[in-house]
């Protein structure tokens, strides 16, 4: 049995019933075969072993009272994974499907991911399974109130820097850092995705959509292509996909659909983004109010099924685990030539393997969704120094960090024999970094 499968096999054995960590783990690490082959200093180090645990994993219970005075109790967690190239960086998930599995998964994603910006940050993830929706604003900041009493113990400036995830927006954060401010009677960065009043950055709302279509772009030229004229299918209608959406717009493309967890609706004439921020960030209603203000627009009540609409370029923005090997034959069979991760592992690996098989560019979620994580850390930057950067500087130093990002994918996919491959360049360009650091500092 060669280092990766002995590694693989122990990881199942003490971490069972963790299914979406299995498969992020079995994912990275088979792909860096090539890579330890030629480095056996790695495995004579236990790198491999040492990556793949968590340096410290917390647990919580995060009671709180709801508007008619019932307690609830919620469990909370924070993996900080990482720490070979900077302090922990990643997102906080409030979503009823949160549980070890999800967090452990996501977090070590994360370490590839910020690796992949080339800015100094490590990886975590955390969150809770609690559900924001149809919650009261006071409920939730109850809640957030809680959680924050126990994981302020656990963060700061330079050691653990969380962010927003799905379920955690502006209010969830403003709500989290007032409570931090005023147990720890500091103002500092300790969290980022912060109202502008309040020291966060410009383009941080759309800087995860923005980076998408930026890679994606320069994914497109490499092949002398571009968006101009594409049709595209976006999954979801949060934060990533509004501004995917946005961005593909401005760059000539016809966005077809969007969707939520109820369905998803159908634009032939290109989706109205107006219409669409009016009901995901004013109130905060489900997509098929569109048909209600789009007449002609068609709304499905099965979300799944968003893939069946024919188109240039695929999105993915929802979840993880949401386009599968069926949608993928589906895609393939009606043309698609792009098909770049907004989410967190969103495409299943017999998925992603198909679109490969197939011709298909396919860009994985550790380097196209980098760019919500890389503005965080410019985020953090402009704190440290006191100093807030113009939309315009945001958006540039985002744009190039995400044209580099493909350039080094696509660089480590032909050193290694695998051209066009980039979630194997995505992988060895990501790892490599933090291999180095983490030998450097020896055996911690």
């Amino acid at each position: 049995m060669d280092y990766v499968d002995r590694v693989l096999q122990e990881l199942k054995e003490k971490n069972p019933g963790q299914p979406e960590f299995h498969q992020a783990a079995t994912e990275v690490l088979d792909s860096l075969r090539v890579v330890l082959d030629s480095n056996p200093a790695y495995e004579k180090a236990g790198l491999l072993e040492r990556l793949v645990e968590p340096e410290r994993i917390i647990m919580f219970r995060v009671p709180w009272v709801d508007d008619n005075g019932k307690v609830h109790v919620n469990k909370g967690y924070r993996v900080q994974f990482n720490s070979a190239i900077g302090p922990y960086k990643g997102g906080l998930r409030f979503h009823p499907s949160v549980n070890l599995s999800i967090i452990k998964f996501l977090g070590f994603e994360q370490i590839f991911k910020n690796s992949l910006t080339s800015l100094p940050i490590g990886g975590g993830k955390g969150g809770s399974d609690f559900d924001p929706k149809g919650k009261s604003d006071n409920e939730i900041m109850r809640f957030c109130q809680s959680f924050m009493t126990e994981l302020y113990r656990h963060m700061g400036s330079d050691t653990d820097v969380p962010a927003g995830d799905i379920g955690v927006g502006g209010r969830e954060i403003g709500f989290l850092f007032g409570q931090y401010k005023r147990i720890q009677n500091e103002h500092t960065g300790v969290l980022t995705g912060r109202g502008l009043s309040y020291g966060g950055s410009l383009a941080r709302t759309e800087a995860t959509g923005f980076g998408l279509v930026y890679i994606s772009q320069e994914a497109l030229n490499s092949k002398c292509n571009n968006f101009a004229g594409k049709k595209v299918v976006i999954s979801g209608s949060g934060n990533v996909a509004i501004y995917a959406c946005q961005k593909a717009m401005q760059l000539g493309a016809k966005v077809l659909a969007m969707s939520d967890s109820s369905g998803y609706i159908y634009d032939e004439n290109g989706i109205n983004l107006d219409v669409i921020k009016d009901i995901k960030e004013v109130k905060r209603a489900r997509i098929n109010e569109y048909v209600k203000a789009v007449p002609t627009a068609k709304f499905v009540p099965d979300h799944s099924k968003i893939w069946t609409i024919k188109c240039d370029i695929a999105l993915p923005c929802a979840t993880q685990n949401e386009l599968d090997l069926e949608s993928a034959k589906v895609l393939v069979k009606n043309g698609v030539i792009l098909v770049a991760e907004g989410a967190n592992m969103p495409t299943t690996m017999d998925a992603t393997k198909y679109f490969q098989d197939n011709g298909v560019m396919f860009l994985p979620g550790k380097a196209a969704n980098a760019g919500g994580v890389a503005t965080s850390a410019l985020e953090m930057a402009q704190s440290s120094s006191r100093i807030f950067w113009s939309f315009e500087k945001v958006d540039s130093e985002l744009q190039h960090i995400m044209i580099n990002i493909f350039r080094n994918i696509d660089s480590a996919s032909k050193k290694y024999g695998y051209e066009g491959n980039y979630v194997i360049g995505a992988n060895i360009a990501g790892f490599l970094k933090v291999a180095d650091a983490m030998m450097a500092q020896g055996v911690v």
